[in-house]
């Protein structure tokens, strides 16, 4: 059984990790169910195990915390939904692979109810929104924006972190860091495409979506 909790207010990052770390431990110790916990955190960056220091852009514009997922430079802040998701693969399969394009697959489900059609891409962990309007990169790669990120951890194969979407944030807070390190590709969310979502909607479309990608 998968618990759902949704935070109140901006909770702080190091908090928010360590009730994470001690659920997921609880998870793994056979004392407590599964979790997705929805949360806002103030504004920050964060980075992940394989983040490069020159992607840092702007140190001293928001607090910066090592963490210990996977990836590489992101952004956390009010009007962007994360669901910290902390599902024990012993049970659900020990791929790590499937897990992350499940992950990715879930938000594009929960994006569709709203009439978007988001993506993966081969090679870039995420979600993405095609720009068709806009000119391919030099090397005639297509542009994307970023609407989702994707990043996991493992502690005895139960998962931490999870996914980050994009609802109504400060995009302009994203110019501090290059986003996981992918360069020449945006970011947008939700309301910058212009869907009018609520914060309450998004949080029904992610768990409505959520059975299809890892029942019930």
């Amino acid at each position: 059984m998968v618990e759902w909790v949704t935070g109140h207010g901006l909770i702080a990052y190091p908090d928010a990790v360590a009730a994470m770390e001690a659920r997921a431990a609880a998870i793994a110790g056979g004392t407590a169910d599964e979790a997705v916990w929805l949360v806002e955190h103030p504004p920050l960056y964060t980075a992940g195990t394989s983040a490069r220091a020159a992607d840092l852009l702007d140190a001293r514009r928001f607090p910066v915390f090592e963490t210990r997922r996977g990836g590489q430079f992101t952004y956390h802040g009010p009007g962007q939904r994360l669901a910290y998701v902390m599902l024990d693969l012993n049970r659900r399969g020990r791929d790590v692979r499937r897990f992350v394009a499940a992950l990715e697959d879930w938000v594009i489900d929960a994006l569709s109810g709203f009439g978007l059609a988001a993506v993966r891409r081969p090679g870039r962990v995420g979600v993405w929104v095609p720009r068709p309007d806009l000119p391919p990169l030099p090397d005639g790669t297509p542009r994307d924006d970023k609407i989702a990120a994707v990043g996991v951890r493992l502690r005895r194969w139960v998962s931490l972190h999870g996914i980050s979407v994009n609802l109504c944030p400060d995009l302009g807070h994203y110019d501090g860091i290059v986003p996981c390190g992918i360069a020449g590709h945006g970011v947008t969310s939700l309301v910058a495409l212009g869907h009018r979502v609520t914060m309450a909607e998004l949080d029904r479309a992610l768990q409505a979506s959520f059975a299809g990608r890892f029942g019930a």
